[in-house]
């Protein structure tokens, strides 16, 4: 038995309990947890925002060590250090095909199956594939990255969600270029991975916004050259600060209606706004025909920051070892799994960057 949170059904508060694993499968793997970062994306499977199937072991942001492989596994073996991987490519469906993996129509298949068993004979689910937030798991070879050298399995946990999200925003989605202005809503733990993309790519001027101004500290030594604290006139406030046009790129990471509605009316006219942050279906964003053509937007979606894990993961991992990429200042708060529901309490409070469950 390994000790795991579980979330019993929609709405309910997790359950830190044992749990039993499976014996090992052809082409699965085991591995201990080094830490699991808590996401948003976390709360939003627990509140119902995101559905999966119930009662689920969450996490799905975490890098370990592997403890034993399945017949057919070849790329890794026991011993090495390994990123999770939630959303891995089929590499057959269409925008496989199209090369747009993080667009796979099969990536979350495995969160039907049954993960495990808890100690009173449930049976559990793997949230979003991974089930990390747990002493161990067993998980599709097609889940796991080798670890970047150089990178202790603490901080790489971070490369499983937050940082690849908000690198491929900055690098793929919106393709900062050099000496562009970029605004990034949303100082969390994928804000902060934006901030810091966002200056590695040579952006001039980076404006945080957040409704936090406890966070400014955070913002600028993530790279934030500006800090507003939201309002009514956030828009009007970041284009006094860019010459009265406007940003050339906005970064929404909340998933809030108002929130990406200000965060597009704070681009100049042929901006570009890139939405990472999840929504629930009650949030309605609304535009006129006419300000569509005048101002001729950009307003694009984001999933996993439209990487590929396995062509992104090394390029980061070269500005980490550099020092141009910190992840540790992503980090406000270690926890253990017994923290992870007041770590859901802080964000829905807009407290702190990401909390890490360390093991």
């Amino acid at each position: 038995m390994i000790r795991a949170a579980v979330l019993p059904a929609v709405g309910a508060p997790l359950e830190v309990t044992g749990i039993e694993l499976p014996e090992l499968g052809p082409g699965r793997v085991r591995i201990r947890l080094a830490a699991a970062g808590v996401c948003h994306s976390d709360l939003s499977l627990s509140d119902g925002t995101m559905r999966v199937p119930v009662p689920a072991v969450l996490g799905h942001e975490g890098a370990g060590t592997v403890v034993a492989v399945g017949e057919g596994v070849t790329h890794v073996a026991p011993g090495d250090g390994v990123v999770l991987n939630w959303a891995p490519s089929c590499g057959a469906c269409h925008p496989c095909a199209l090369g747009e993996v993080w667009l796979c129509v099969n990536a979350l298949n495995g969160a039907a199956d049954v993960h495990a068993r808890a100690a009173d004979g449930r049976e559990l689910h793997p949230g979003l594939n991974v089930a990390a937030f747990a002493e161990e798991t067993v998980v599709a070879a097609n889940c796991v990255l080798p670890a970047p050298e150089g990178v202790p399995l603490t901080d790489a946990a971070l490369l499983g969600c937050a940082v690849l999200t908000g690198w491929g925003a900055v690098h793929h989605s919106a393709r900062v270029r050099a000496g562009e202005t970029v605004a990034v809503f949303g100082v969390g733990g994928v804000g902060l991975a934006t901030l810091q993309a966002a200056r590695i790519a040579g952006a001039a001027t980076i404006v945080a916004v957040d409704v936090s101004p406890e966070k400014e500290a955070l913002a600028r030594a993530a790279g934030a050259t500006e800090y507003v604290v939201a309002s009514e006139t956030t828009a009007r406030e970041i284009r006094k600060l860019t010459g009265g046009h406007g940003v050339d790129v906005a970064v929404e990471c909340v998933g809030r209606a108002v929130t990406i509605r200000t965060a597009w009316e704070s681009t100049r006219r042929g901006g570009r706004t890139t939405v990472v942050g999840i929504g629930g279906k009650d949030q309605q964003v609304s535009f006129n025909a006419l300000e569509i053509f005048h101002w001729g937007r950009t307003l694009a979606g984001c999933v996993y920051g439209n990487s590929n894990p396995a062509v992104d993961l090394p390029v980061i991992a070269g500005h980490i070892r550099d020092g141009s990429f910190d992840l540790g200042a992503l980090v406000t708060e270690r926890i253990t799994l017994e923290g992870i529901p007041g770590a859901f309490d802080a964000m829905l409070a807009g407290k702190g960057g990401r909390a890490l469950v360390v093991f």
